[in-house]
Formats: C-alpha cells, sequence, structure tokens
C-alpha cells in the first residue's frame, strides 16, 4: 500500500524493554484485502511521483525544509487528468507515473486505494477530501463532472467567484484540515474559471508515546552550525519500532495506532550531505530501503525532534520540470473533456502543516489546481516564416499558395 513517510533527521538506536501489555491496539499486520491491479498500479506510481517530485523540491530548496503531500498533488492533478486530451493528458499521466494506464484503470486505483486507506486505523484519524469549484455560467462537460464525484467523492459547487467564493473555498479547506491550513486561495483572476482542490488530514497516536517529561534540550546537528532542540526520548520506558542500516544510512519506522500508519525516517551516514543523499533517492533506493527493514516490530531506544512546520509552494515550474508542460500552456493545453472552452492550468498551489510531538503526529495538505481560460480571442501571431492560401472555402479548392520567409518590403 501506499505509505506516509516523513524524511527527517534523527538518532536511533537499540534497546532492550518489552513492551507493555495492552498499551496499544492490537498491531495490525496484514490489508483487509489484497489490492486490485488498478490499486497496486496507482500506489506503485504515487510512490514513484513522490521521489520525483521531492528531488525537483529538493534541487530547487538544498539549504531549506521541504514538506509535501504528493498524493494531495497527484489527486487534485488527477481530477484535472479526467478533463485532459491528446498530449495534454499523455504528458500529465507521465509525470503522474501511469504510464500507458487508461483513464478508466487510473480513476478505478484511486477510487479503490482512497476506500481502503481511509478505514485501516479506527484510532487514527486519516480523511482525504476533494472539490471542485466551477465559475457560475462556465460550460463544463457534464461527463467530466460526474467522474470527479464518481472517482474522487468530489464536492462540486458552482460560484459567482468573488469574495464570497474565496470565503467558502477556504471555509472548505480549513474544515477538512481541522484548521491547520486555513486559507489556500487568496484572490481570484478574471480568468479563473474552475479550482480543483484536494485536502488530506493525518492525526496519530504514537503505537508507544513519548514521556514528555523525558524531553529535554539537546544539540541537532544542522545544515550550517548546530542548533538546541527539544529532543523526545524514549530509553528506560517501553517502546518498539523497526531499525536497520542501508548503505550506512539509518533507517527507523516509528508506528501510529495498530501499525496500518508510520513514520519512516532515513538518516544518511555520517557526512554525507543531506541534499545530495536526497538527490540520489530514487524509486528503486526507496524500495530497497523499505525492503531492508524488518517485519517484527523490536525494542528500540529514539531520539528524535520535537518541531512544527508549516510548508507551502507553487508547484508549477517543479512539474514542468518534470514533464508537465502542455497542461500549463495558454496554447498547447488540450482540456477537450473538461470543456470545448480553451483552458490551461494557471497554477497549482500546494499548503502542508506538520506537527510532531510526544503523543504523535497531526499533518495536513491541501493542493489548488487552478483552471483558467484563455483571455479574449485567440491570437494568430505570425511571427516567423509561413505558409499561406488563397481558397475558396465551400469546394475547398485552393487559388494560390505561398511561403513566407522573409515578409517582402
Amino acid at each position: 500500500m501506499h505509505r506516509i513517510a516523513l524524511i527527517a533527521l534523527t538518532a536511533l538506536c537499540a534497546c532492550t524493554n518489552a513492551n507493555e501489555p495492552g498499551r496499544a491496539p492490537k498491531l495490525l499486520t496484514a490489508l483487509p484485502r489484497e489490492l486490485t491491479a488498478d490499486e497496486q498500479r496507482i500506489s506503485t506510481a504515487a510512490n514513484a511521483f513522490s521521489l520525483r517530485l521531492f528531488r525537483g523540491l529538493n534541487a530547487a530548496q538544498p539549504d531549506s525544509n521541504v514538506f509535501v503531500s504528493p498524493l494531495s498533488v497527484s489527486m487534485s492533478l488527477g481530477m484535472a487528468m479526467n478533463g485532459a486530451t491528446g498530449s495534454t493528458l499523455e504528458q500529465m499521466s507521465a509525470v503522474l507515473g501511469f504510464g500507458a494506464a487508461s483513464l478508466d484503470e487510473i480513476n478505478r486505483g484511486y477510487a479503490g486505494l482512497m476506500a481502503l486507506e481511509r478505514g485501516l486505523d479506527p484510532s487514527t484519524t486519516f480523511s482525504i477530501a476533494n472539490s471542485a469549484w466551477i465559475r457560475q455560467g462556465f460550460p463544463v462537460k457534464q461527463p467530466f463532472i460526474d467522474e470527479v464525484r464518481a472517482t474522487f467523492a468530489a464536492e462540486v459547487a458552482h460560484a459567482p467567484f468573488d469574495a464570497t467564493t474565496i470565503r467558502a473555498v477556504n471555509d472548505w479547506v480549513s474544515a477538512q484540515t481541522n484548521g491547520r491550513i486555513p486559507t489556500i486561495l487568496e484572490e481570484i483572476d478574471g480568468s479563473d474559471v474552475m479550482f480543483l482542490v484536494n485536502a488530506i488530514y493525518f492525526k496519530g497516536s504514537w503505537r508507544d508515546q513519548f514521556d514528555p517529561s523525558k524531553t529535554s534540550t539537546e544539540t541537532f546537528r544542522a545544515r550550517g552550525g548546530d542548533q538546541q532542540v527539544p529532543m523526545m526520548r524514549r530509553d528506560d520506558e517501553q517502546g518498539t519500532g523497526r531499525f536497520t542500516f542501508v548503505d550506512n544510512a539509518a533507517v527507523g519506522e516509528l508506528p501510529y495506532g495498530n501499525g496500518a500508519f508510520v513514520m519512516t525516517v532515513v538518516m544518511p551516514p555520517q557526512g554525507t550531505d543531506i541534499a545530495a543523499y536526497a538527490a540520489s533517492l530514487d524509486a528503486g533506493q526507496w524500495a530497497r530501503i523499505i525492503d531492508a527493514l524488518p517485519d517484527q516490530l523490536r525494542e528500540l531506544n529514539v531520539r528524535l525532534p520535537r518541531f512544527t512546520m508549516e510548508y507551502e509552494r507553487e508547484l508549477k515550474d517543479d512539474l514542468q520540470a518534470l514533464g508537465m508542460t502542455d497542461a500549463f500552456s495558454r496554447s498547447a493545453a488540450r482540456f477537450r473533456r473538461m470543456t470545448d472552452e480553451q483552458v490551461f492550468i494557471a497554477f497549482v498551489k500546494h499548503k502542508s502543516f506538520v506537527l510532531v510531538n510526544e503523543e504523535g503526529t497531526e499533518a495536513a495538505a491541501v493542493t489548488n489546481t487552478g483552471i483558467r481560460v484563455v483571455s479574449g480571442p485567440p491570437c494568430l501571431c505570425v511571427d516567423r516564416p509561413f505558409l499561406f492560401a488563397i481558397r475558396e472555402r465551400l469546394s475547398g479548392t485552393i487559388l494560390f499558395m505561398g511561403k513566407i520567409v522573409r515578409v517582402p518590403t
């Protein structure tokens, strides 16, 4: 299944304590059912896209913290993809990792995974919500609306796209993220005709919580110099997790609740630049890391910084760098399954939040894919060599043809 993974710096070491009986819910050791082929395809694609997007953000911000929900980005763009045709659809499918899969196969995978992952751990809150906001009067094809409702359980609203719409979108986002992300929309351009919004919210308690009285100020060897941070710790109290080394990188996994959701932590080898290590993390390397983790929980000492982080980024440049170019082009974008009007993706705005403390982890993310109509009539910009013909339109008879390589004067 798709793992929710947070990559951070921490130190982990083995210990010899026993888990206290009855302290945590019964450990979930298998999915309630096997993944279908479509669900497996989406899961594999989501992981591959996660790592490609993460590598791109790391390259763009090597000295900055990064926290992103690629699954949120994938779902927001997945809704838009249902309106795409031609090379626009092909590029979006390729960047999201779906290859030659049909839209029907992709949609079945999205819907199945959403339903499966929502109910895996009753002790953990995990929600996925989608919405489509359409400017009143803008012509959108009904099959597109039906598909985003059926596949993504999206709420569809026709709105005036004024200040009331900004408030409505932000109220929806705040409600879906338990107030952790209060806004995603600050203004509406006169050419904006649709917002495709995904919100993901996660709140899980550690299977073995940290004792707040043991949290102390310790040194964190940060990029750019040491810093003093509140360090949570598990030593003599009981606690379990998974731990291994992969190519001298320390890899630990801390479960929430019944173990369906985990935090996976990777600490590069001593002396390795974190940005360089992240740049090398592809799907193959990630699979090696995950496969190396033991199946069974073991007793584990942990040192983990307590932190809260907010992150925000416009992802247009990052997605274009991955190969999704036509969708953002006023002239090349093709969303004919969505509308007969010429529209394009104007922005993909992402916001995220994470809180890691002694009790557990709370995380939220929102992605807003903004669809904009090309303003005014199309422009025939004849600014390079061209051919032309003079013809009788009804019969199609060509009367004259020409080629201009240099405009005569």
